[in-house]
């Protein structure tokens, strides 16, 4: 009464545990490709001395007196801006950076309005860690905060000195 050998449960089984490694390692090359993480700089050196540039516009920030708050919701951002020893409202450029999700990055130029609060509309409401930084608009000074949204509080952007 023997089988061949293909109606027998053992070689089944056997054949069985490289092929389940075989589709298991091609979800996770699926998985990897669909979602790149961009955490590697390409050029490292070249950004540390961008870091010295940064800091300089945030001295230069605080030395103005300028600092600022952003309040969000599902729809837009909110910038409210104590320009310090600042004649008028400048033009803003509002950087957003995700943590670890690079395609989510958004980096937007913004005027004030009458009451001089700065207002973005988002495509899609701020979740998550983010790196949010304000630029004067010829790049002479900057504000930056680390904020986690959705916040209930405002978010304070300053210089280089915290308060």
């Amino acid at each position: 009464m023997n089988k061949p050998w293909y109606k027998q449960f053992w070689p089944w089984f056997l054949i069985a545990l490289p092929a389940s490694v075989v589709v298991a390692s091609l979800f996770t090359v699926t998985l990897f490709t669909k979602n790149k993480v961009s955490l590697v700089a390409e050029d490292y050196y070249k950004e540390g001395k961008g870091i010295n540039i940064d800091l300089s516009r945030l001295r230069k920030a605080d030395e103005l007196d300028i600092s600022a708050e952003l309040a969000a919701d599902d729809e837009s951002a909110i910038f409210t801006l104590d320009k310090g020893q600042l004649d008028q409202f400048p033009t803003l450029n509002v950087t957003f950076q995700h943590r670890t999700l690079a395609d989510r990055d958004m980096e937007m130029m913004v005027n004030a309005d009458a009451t001089g609060r700065y207002r973005l509309t988002l495509n899609e409401p701020l979740s998550g860690p983010w790196y949010v930084e304000v630029n004067s608009f010829d790049g002479a000074w900057a504000l930056n905060a680390r904020a986690n949204f959705p916040s209930s509080v405002p978010v304070k952007l300053y210089g280089q000195s915290k308060e």
